[in-house]
């Protein structure tokens, strides 16, 4: 599997129609599973302590978004990495703005610490493990560059792969390094957008264990060229979430070979 370029996982992933439990914040809820189904995969929402860590044993992939935090969802997000853990399923977490408090900083530790497959945030999100940041709120006010040195230790030390994703996406696990382009500027104005793509990284990931730097840079690819195409039909935000949607269907496994992929 580590030997399949993006056109090729798309085509898998979509043949094979992998089921991703996705623990993700009330606004993504809806978006997310509506990308996932319209890329080809299939989703499930399952938060609870008392069942997700069984339901994270039997899906192709699991992802988690700490975006709305209480202590029952984050008792839920541990079970369902533990479980994940155990049979060896790949999960994917994404920290979302865990440098606003302390309470969400405290949570997104303990998450890193149960050994994620994947770790997908802004710039701001990413670069906070180091310790600094620009940020506000859900928003990166830092460059994906700035974050690039903190990614590659991360990956390195923590031996998983990291995607910082923004205007030009960089991904890496701690070797190799990939910047993703494409996408539009429109993307930022439709809510949840980014919380989607950590979960079709999930999707890619659960037919793509073996490979989860390839897995990664595919959901990347897929999301950029949806989103470039989608801006070329859309009249502004409204709009573009449908083309969006459409696009994410329409893409081949061939245009993904034109992705703009930078090793």
């Amino acid at each position: 599997m580590a030997d399949l370029n993006s056109g090729q996982l798309l085509e898998k992933m979509r043949a094979d129609a992998p089921l991703v439990q996705c623990i993700t914040n009330y606004v993504a809820m809806n978006i997310a599973a509506n990308v996932l189904l319209a890329a080809g995969a299939s989703p499930a929402m399952i938060h609870a302590e008392q069942e997700s860590g069984e339901f994270a044993r039997v899906v192709s992939a699991l992802t988690i978004n700490i975006g709305t935090l209480s202590p029952d969802w984050i008792a839920g997000m541990k079970a369902a990495a533990t479980g994940a853990n155990e049979a060896g399923k790949p999960w994917v977490l994404d920290p979302v703005a865990h440098f606003a408090t302390s309470y969400r900083a405290r949570a997104a530790l303990e998450m890193l610490d149960l050994k994620p497959t994947i770790l997908r945030g802004n710039a701001s999100e990413i670069l906070a493990f180091s310790g600094a940041t620009s940020g506000k709120g859900v928003d990166a006010g830092d460059s994906v560059e700035a974050a690039e040195a903190t990614a590659n230790r991360l990956a390195a030390e923590r031996g998983m792969v990291v995607a910082i994703t923004g205007a030009i996406d960089f991904v890496t696990d701690g070797t190799r390094t990939a910047r993703i382009g494409g996408g539009s500027a429109l993307m930022p104005k439709v809510t949840a957008l980014g919380c989607s793509l950590t979960c079709l990284v999930g999707a890619f990931a659960g037919i793509s264990p073996a490979d989860p730097f390839a897995a990664t840079v595919a959901a990347l690819s897929l999301f950029g060229v949806a989103g470039e195409r989608a801006e070329k039909l859309a009249a502004g935000p409204g709009t573009f979430a449908a083309h969006f949607l459409d696009q994410l269907a329409a893409v081949t496994p061939a245009d993904l070979d034109n992705a703009r992929i930078e090793a």
